[in-house]
């Protein structure tokens, strides 16, 4: 199983490495630099904002649809039809509520006005997991990878052509950034349906309505938690753009801090979407997670510690790189968001085997007590700290998150990490720690010293044994 989860793993990293870099470090913070931090943070609070309620159109169906095909591929033709029709009825309810709660926090024309755009936007996207969720179910695991990475490559096209084509003869604007992503997850779902349905057997559309009302008894706990983690994650620049007399600005700035970290967890989420299905199964058929766990939990928890620590000692740099624009308030912004990446990726693979297992209830109640713990802090430190009140609040929730989720765990499985791989990952930090110090105390040029510390952290890890080189090839080979 875990050669299965490597090499399915690999042709996923390879893909999005090929795509989500330059959409990030391309498309998105070209569109930034072009607009401005305000135009951009005006785009990026509302996009926020049109992801806090985006559960209320999933409800859990994804995580719960690919748990059951896994364990059950026949029930395909029986729930897709219940589910389309569930998810426009969803959709409605979340288009009402979100602009609802716009209209009460005081969001103006011109803000409602893109926003609908944005819920449209995110209204693909959730059906294009829902539809995918089909396809990693039925364990088609590379055509999974493959369309995971399509709706990102028609928007590159579309936003180069606008960005870069001089097609529209006038200064590129943050509307139109939006409508391109549209157009990419709208063909995106034309895709992806077509390969559904090809594997689909169909006789008739037959809705069942005691199955909607089974299916949404039975995945509502997936939806509160997918609500819950949403409100820990996005609620920061919402709050910044409403409390701040600048908040527009504030926001961008924190966009430019928190967009590295984004695009790291895509990363992580790219690990949690292959081991859920492998974990179900597993556990259906009584097979011994722990190496699985284990072997995935170092894969990504070491190349995070080692980025955390490494863009730590340059963040400024960094930002300074990126942006035309406010290297230094981001800096240190993305500095602490760093640190968080790092419990964000312990939360993903532990989260991952709860769910799989059916522990909901476990992780609903950390998350619960991480929202109230996130937006407490935010009203705390934003008034004083800004973006960077933000950043610890954030940091302090994901700590939170990740040490609770791997309490339940070790009660829940029986999984403890016993002294030898403490002692481990504490040599790891300490030794990523002191490189990093020698090479900013011998005055080395910041790309050369990221570049040593990167390099110094994988040769740790085998060194010390905590990735072996037997291991990786066993499940390559």
């Amino acid at each position: 199983m875990k050669r299965k989860f490597l090499t399915n793993l690999t042709l996923l990293i390879i893909l999005n490495l090929l795509v989500k870099p330059f959409w990030v470090f391309g498309i998105d913070l070209t569109v930034q630099n072009t607009v401005g931090a305000g135009d951009y943070g005006f785009y990026f609070s509302l996009l926020s904002f049109s992801l806090l309620l985006n559960i209320v159109q999933d409800i859990g169906i994804a995580s719960f649809n690919s748990r059951n095909i896994a364990r059950n591929p026949g029930l395909i033709s029986k729930l897709l039809p219940n589910i389309l029709i569930l998810k426009l009825l969803l959709a409605a309810a979340y288009f009402s509520i979100s602009l609802s709660i716009a209209f009460i926090i005081d969001y103006q024309w011109i803000q409602v006005r893109l926003l609908i755009i944005l819920l449209f936007n995110q209204f693909l996207n959730s059906l294009n997991l829902y539809l995918r969720s089909n396809i990693s179910g039925l364990q088609m695991f590379r055509t999974d990878s493959l369309l995971s990475v399509t709706d990102r490559l028609l928007m590159i096209i579309i936003c180069s052509l606008l960005l870069w084509g001089n097609i529209t003869g006038s200064p590129f604007r943050i509307e139109w950034f939006v409508y391109a992503q549209t157009a990419g997850y709208f063909l995106t779902m034309i895709v992806i349906l077509m390969i559904v349905l090809k594997h689909t057997t169909l006789s008739k559309i037959d809705i069942d309505f005691s199955v909607t009302r089974s299916m949404l008894k039975q995945s509502y706990p997936y939806a509160l938690l997918g609500l819950l983690m949403v409100l820990y994650y996005r609620t920061d620049s919402v709050m910044l753009e409403r409390m701040l007399s600048d908040g527009k600005v504030q926001a961008g700035i924190y966009a430019q801090g928190f967009r590295i970290l984004d695009a790291a967890s895509m990363l992580g989420f790219l690990f949690a979407g292959i081991l859920l299905p492998m974990f179900a199964k597993m556990i259906r058929q009584n097979d011994p997670v722990r190496q699985l766990f284990r072997f995935s939990f170092l894969l990504l928890i070491i190349p995070a510690i080692t980025g955390a620590i490494a863009l730590n000692f340059y963040s400024f740099e960094v930002m300074d790189l990126l942006y035309k624009a406010h290297a230094y308030e981001s800096g240190r912004i993305f500095g602490t968001l760093m640190i968080s990446y790092v419990f964000v990726s312990c939360s993903i693979i532990s989260g991952t085997l709860l769910t799989a297992n059916g522990n909901l209830k476990e992780l609903n109640i950390i998350a619960v007590f991480s929202v109230l713990m996130n937006i407490g802090l935010n009203l705390i430190l934003i008034p004083r700290y800004q973006g960077l009140g933000s950043a610890f609040a954030s940091m302090s929730t994901q700590f939170f998150s990740a040490i609770f989720q791997l309490i339940w765990l070790m009660k829940i499985f029986k999984f403890y990490p016993g002294s030898r791989v403490i002692i481990q990952l504490s040599v790891f930090i300490i030794v990523l720690i002191l490189t990093g110090l020698l090479v900013m105390y011998t005055g080395t040029a910041w790309y050369y010293g990221f570049f040593i510390i990167c390099i110094t952290g994988a040769v740790t890890a085998f060194a010390i044994k905590l990735l072996g080189f037997r291991e990786i090839k066993e499940s390559m080979f």
